[in-house]
């Protein structure tokens, strides 16, 4: 097991009280393998001393606003290969079947490209293999990076890390088509709702749905627990687009 895998899969859950408690233990498994550049890791402290004395409903009001409301930072990866295409249907049941093949069993209501789910089945695949796999979704997780930079967000030493760990580095021409796409402010409601104005993923002849059911679905997934934590209800921070 790769651990400092499965500590990048819990920062990027949803902030718990759990999570809080865990970074100490997170900070030791990325140190003792130490897999990541002293400077991606001081990059990680800021966050990891983010997470573990700030206000909960702060951080969980922040997570929302970044990777919720803002699709241009969803955390499902083919959100920003795919969008709303039917090729996003057969491209989930690969992966979820690439799961099944490696052991690991999700919920029917998860969805397979979520990020920190991914990051949890490569924690559990040989080194080099789970280096290749990070290989394929590189330019998407450096497009993350940057656009997290931009907002001053000391989650981009995440990307920043699982960049570096990828066996194949995104290539500038692709990174910067993804960068070129809509990026709204999320506190600009009538840009965001622009953005998820796409018609409905359709897995199959009949299957129906709008994009609010979309959004919903997606926010749900976000509220996975992080590897081995039970999840705690939260305050409700906001209102919903």
């Amino acid at each position: 097991m790769t651990r400092t895998f499965k500590a990048l899969s819990v920062l990027l859950t949803y902030p718990t009280a759990e999570i809080q408690a865990a970074i100490p233990e997170l900070a030791q498994a990325m140190n003792e393998e130490g897999l990541l550049p002293t400077a991606i890791r001081r990059q990680l402290d800021l966050l990891l001393k983010e997470i573990t004395s700030g206000d909960l409903y702060d951080l969980q009001e922040r997570y929302v606003l970044l990777f919720d409301r803002t699709r241009s930072l969803s955390l499902h990866l083919f959100e920003h290969v795919h969008g709303e295409s039917r090729d996003r249907g057969q491209a989930m049941i690969d992966l979820k079947t690439l799961y099944e093949n490696g052991g690991l069993e999700i919920g029917t209501a998860e969805l397979p490209d979520f990020v920190p789910l991914f990051l949890e089945f490569l924690s559990t695949r040989p080194r080099r293999e789970a280096y290749d796999l990070l290989g394929q979704p590189a330019h998407v997780l450096a497009a993350l990076a940057e656009r997290l930079r931009k907002r001053r967000s000391s989650y981009e030493a995440v990307f920043r890390a699982l960049v570096h760990l990828a066996a194949t580095k995104p290539k500038a021409n692709i990174v910067s088509a993804l960068l070129a796409e809509p990026d709204p402010d999320p506190s600009d409601f009538a840009a965001l709702d622009a953005a998820w104005e796409d018609e409905p993923v359709n897995f199959g002849p009949s299957a129906g749905g709008s994009c609010k059911d979309t959004l919903i679905e997606k926010i749900r997934a976000g509220r996975r627990p992080a590897p081995g934590m039970a999840q705690t209800p939260a305050r409700p921070t906001m209102p919903r687009p």
